[in-house]
């Protein structure tokens, strides 16, 4: 499995808040110099940031701003834009409304899909798994991740953030049925890329969750966005930047088992900055990693938490 076939290129760009010049200032240099189209006049570009709860705290998001400058930039450079996730828990409208997101977004143009169209499609390992059809029916897409510590998968970005193109309870069921192993379970969220339509990654390093994640950990002020063609290649950086051990990470330990070119840190290609620019944040990782697959009764719980609130909307 090669993702691409040169050395992936990754924009790392210094920005050390949410103020709306210095977000644009960086989005558009890192969109800039990722080889899009030469036009995106007309094109449906679908924005898919990281909403995995409204019960958690802010941090665990994508920040309101943070999306906001993007999809500024992308109204301003002539795209359709449209913005969609499939939340862990709630709704995109409910997580967007009770993070204070609305509020960013606040009139830009753009518009909102649910991921709940289920298509089924085949991964390169022969496993077939349930996508939304919503995801994949755009021109681009432009994955908007946000670094966090994971319990999990050690530490998530670009990678896991795809992993929100499965269509809700299928990604707890995935968890029942293939979390016998971390690295299993890396390996069907890493194959996920594969079913996209021509992708982005826009990574939100600014301030990002350290210590425990991806709900319950602290904030740490690192000042950085990250962009690349190549979600492996990106988080290749982001452990980089941090300073922690890829080994540690089972995504990362996947993709080098798959020979995807990007996870390599020699073969990364860095036109700005490159991560030792961004060494000593502080960034402390989870002690251990829990299990994959779900306590059955927490899973029950849980479905019967998602069957409430689809009867709701």
């Amino acid at each position: 499995m090669n993702v691409l076939s040169s050395n992936p290129s990754v924009i790392l760009r210094r920005c050390k808040d949410y103020s709306e010049r210095a977000l644009l200032d960086s989005i558009d240099i890192a969109l800039s110099n990722l080889e899009l189209p030469a036009s995106l006049t007309g094109l449906r570009v679908l924005v898919k940031p990281n909403l995995i709860s409204s019960r958690g705290p802010a941090l665990a998001c994508t920040h309101g701003a943070f999306l906001a400058a993007v999809v500024q930039w992308l109204g301003e450079n002539g795209a359709q834009v449209i913005i969609g996730d499939s939340p862990a828990f709630g709704t995109t409208q409910s997580v967007m409304d009770k993070q204070g997101i609305s509020h960013h977004l606040s009139g830009l143009q753009y518009k909102q899909v649910k991921f709940s169209t289920p298509v089924s499609k085949t991964l390169s390992n022969n496993l077939s798994v349930d996508v939304a059809a919503e995801a994949l029916d755009c021109d681009l897409f432009l994955n908007l991740p946000r670094l966090k510590a994971h319990n999990q998968m050690f530490m998530t970005g670009a990678v896991k953030n795809i992993f929100g193109i499965v269509v809700g309870m299928r990604k707890a069921m995935l968890h029942m049925v293939h979390g016998s192993s971390h690295h299993e379970f890396a390996d069907i969220i890493i194959r996920l890329s594969e079913l996209l339509p021509p992708h982005l990654s826009l990574i939100d390093c600014i301030e990002v969750m350290h210590r425990s994640g991806p709900l319950d950990g602290e904030l740490l002020g690192v000042g950085c966005i990250g962009a690349s063609r190549c979600p492996v290649a990106l988080d290749t950086s982001m452990l980089d930047i941090l300073e922690v051990s890829p080994n540690r990470s089972p995504l990362w330990k996947a993709a080098t088992s798959l020979n995807i070119i990007g996870s390599d840190p020699r073969r990364i290609v860095y036109p700005f900055d490159n991560p030792a620019c961004y060494h000593g944040s502080g960034f402390v990782t989870p002690e251990g990693l829990n299990p994959v697959r779900f306590n059955p009764f927490r899973f029950l719980l849980s479905s019967i938490r998602r069957i409430r609130l689809a009867i709701r909307a």
